[in-house]
């Protein structure tokens, strides 16, 4: 019997504001300068956030202002950050990558948003429970084949016995953890510390799939951690409506200042086929392929990257 487990967490989630931040200092900078290069990492908790990272750009932004207005005046705000290196610029300029790495994409007919259906389940009984409770909080659902073997759910400032008569309404299952270590009005920056990209599996496709291990939020299109992975998922769905397959899983990967990916491979319902010379997967023709230039980052910071309303679903 196939058994799979998928967390999710809310947007309050300590790890979700950060990349939340991240992106959003992502998305000033590329409002007045689309050529913006920007790398941002954030820390934060406990009323103070710790920016670093690269940014070469045109634009003048007031990173402190961007973050305060999130997160409010009362947080003690550190910016460090720089130009891009030199040596990764010279490659970037001439429309090469600005990294190696390897970046998957994943499609399954196992639901209508082809996702793992654990995935689904957790993120959308996430998204149902953030509707009633605003705040922190995380589910889990394990299934053993179709079957909803067990469901986790823990919210702050949600009493358990209307928590679990929520999560009941919307998942059947075996068993129910709620709140498993006892109520919490403590949550988000007031309770944890939290760091961008260190949600990457769940910005991805869960734990059954694997990823390259790039994170996305903070980064702009030439980074191919995110642009990549972008068009891994878009290469998947588009085989897998074309071919009529159950699963496509695409892998790329690319050399620091190369154009095109040194591999590009599909597994199209276990079988490999290459993608080499196929398709303009250069951090440039991804930018335009997939309109990157029309996206506001921050709103790809919660609920997952993939199986919603973005050009690469």
């Amino acid at each position: 019997m196939n058994t799979r487990t998928c967390e999710f967490v809310s947007p309050k989630h300590p790890d979700k504001i950060c990349d939340f931040l991240a992106d959003s200092v992502l998305d000033a900078f590329m409002r007045k300068d689309k050529g913006s290069r920007v790398a941002i990492e954030v820390m934060g908790g406990h009323r103070r956030i710790f920016i670093s990272g690269e940014v070469t750009s045109k634009a003048q932004v007031d990173i402190q202002k961007v973050v305060q207005d999130i997160v409010g005046r009362d947080f003690q705000v550190r910016s460090y950050v720089e130009k891009q290196s030199p040596f990764i610029a010279r490659g970037v300029d001439t429309g090469g990558a600005g990294d190696q790495g390897i970046m998957v994409g994943y499609a399954t007919r196992e639901t209508p948003e082809f996702l793992p259906k654990e995935y689904v389940l957790a993120r959308d009984l996430c998204k149902t429970i953030f509707a009633v409770y605003p705040y922190d909080g995380k589910t889990q659902v394990t299934l053993e084949g179709d079957t909803v073997r067990a469901v986790v759910a823990s919210f702050q400032n949600a009493k358990t016995a209307d928590l679990e008569r929520l999560v009941r309404k919307n998942v059947h299952a075996d068993e129910y953890s709620i709140n498993p270590a006892g109520e919490w009005t403590l949550g988000g920056f007031d309770s944890d510390t939290g760091l961008s990209g260190r949600k990457i599996v769940i910005d991805n496709y869960g734990p059954q799939v694997g990823i390259g291990g790039g994170s996305f939020s903070g980064k702009d299109y030439t980074k191919v951690d995110r642009s990549g992975a972008y068009a891994a998922r878009k290469l998947a769905v588009d085989l897998l409506k074309s071919r009529k397959a159950n699963e496509v899983k695409v892998s790329l990967a690319y050399a620091i200042g190369k154009r095109d990916p040194v591999m590009a491979v599909a597994h199209i319902d276990g079988k490999e086929e290459s993608l080499v010379g196929k398709y303009d997967l250069s951090t440039r023709g991804i930018y335009a392929f997939l309109d990157l230039g029309s996206i506001k980052w921050a709103n790809t910071a919660a609920w997952g990257h993939f199986g919603r309303s973005f050009p690469w679903q």
